[in-house]
């Protein structure tokens, strides 16, 4: 193995340990909504999840998530980033939700890395983080936009609920729109930003005012 196989080895190593389900930012504590879209019946199979979460991908806060961990990962000025973060948030739950995952994100890797980061939003923190592994801009949204649409996965599965093997099968499905989104993402400047999925936006409102609910968001 050359020198540098090894260090990119070691970086898709450090991505998929800051990006895994144990990783100390209390994913599984959000559900971005979801919870309130399975509560009022919007979704309630296989498909109806599948479907959700495309438009989150396509349309939805996949694109502005994704578009900041690839400028963050490129290079762009946090600060104009932390303020487009919590501009493009939709609603109150979907701001502390980038926001206190970003902040724990931050504390746990400045514990691990020589580069000490001020606390940001999530996605400009994964991304901030990621400029010192020397990975494309496109291979770190996607693995991004896998880890965050699998935490929803899971959530559904338990929410719905479904099996293990189906929620499997939706993250498998979502493979082909994640790596082409990954892409077309990581080449786009911030001021092309642009979502319209409106029904996740008012599923993410909506919870707010869910009297009963086990998720924060």
């Amino acid at each position: 193995m050359t020198d540098g196989t090894a260090r990119a080895l070691q970086s898709r190593l450090s991505l998929a340990q800051w990006l895994s389900p144990g990783f100390p930012v209390s994913a599984y504590a959000y559900s971005h909504g979801l919870e309130h879209a399975i509560t009022a019946g919007q979704i309630h199979d296989v498909d109806s999840l599948r479907i959700w979460l495309e438009g989150l991908l396509m349309a939805g806060s996949c694109q502005t998530d994704g578009l900041l961990v690839a400028r963050a990962a490129a290079g762009d000025p946090l600060e104009v980033l932390a303020e487009a973060a919590e501009a493009l948030a939709t609603s109150a739950e979907r701001w502390s939700e980038t926001r206190d995952q970003g902040a724990a994100f931050v504390q746990t890797t400045n514990a691990l890395c020589p580069e000490q980061l001020s606390p940001l939003p999530y996605p400009v923190a994964v991304g901030a983080r990621a400029r010192s592994l020397g990975l494309p801009p496109e291979e770190v949204v996607a693995l991004y936009l896998q880890a965050f649409l699998g935490g929803l996965i899971s959530g559904a599965v338990r929410l719905i609920p479904l099996g293990q093997t189906e929620g499997q099968r939706v993250s498998q499905a979502l493979h082909d729109a994640i790596s082409a989104e990954a892409t077309r993402l990581a080449a786009l400047p911030l001021e092309e930003v642009a979502t319209s999925a409106l029904r996740g936006d008012l599923a993410a409102m909506g919870h707010e005012t869910q009297e009963v609910r086990i998720f924060r968001t």
